[in-house]
């Protein structure tokens, strides 16, 4: 697939006080939801050094790549993504979503 074409989601979480171990237990639980679709390339989810500055929670970034716009705004409105995203909701306090394109990638040595 031309890295072009890949569009990329990503996630910024922000989860409650002390639920950050268990918020990743259910992230992994729950995400093949998300992989087994089969429009999407990936996920990823990285936890930051930065903390909520309003609750002092975790902040985390999910990210997920996926072979076209429209096949991402399928998943995001079907029932798969609700019943995944309800699983992950007792454990936010906020959070919003970016999207982009990918234009380029050089891959590295290691």
């Amino acid at each position: 697939m031309a890295t072009d074409t890949v569009f990329r989601v990503m996630l910024r979480m922000l989860i409650k006080p002390g639920m950050g171990p268990d918020f990743e237990r259910v992230w992994s639980e729950v995400g093949d939801s998300v992989v087994t679709h089969p429009a999407n390339l990936g996920q990823w989810l990285s936890r930051s050094d930065e903390e909520d500055p309003e609750n002092g929670g975790s902040v985390y970034y999910i990210v997920s790549d996926w072979v076209s716009e429209p096949a991402f705004r399928e998943f995001e409105t079907s029932d798969r993504h609700l019943t995944h995203r309800q699983k992950l909701h007792p454990y936010r306090s906020g959070g919003s979503m970016v999207t982009m394109r990918v234009v380029a990638h050089l891959p590295g040595g290691g």
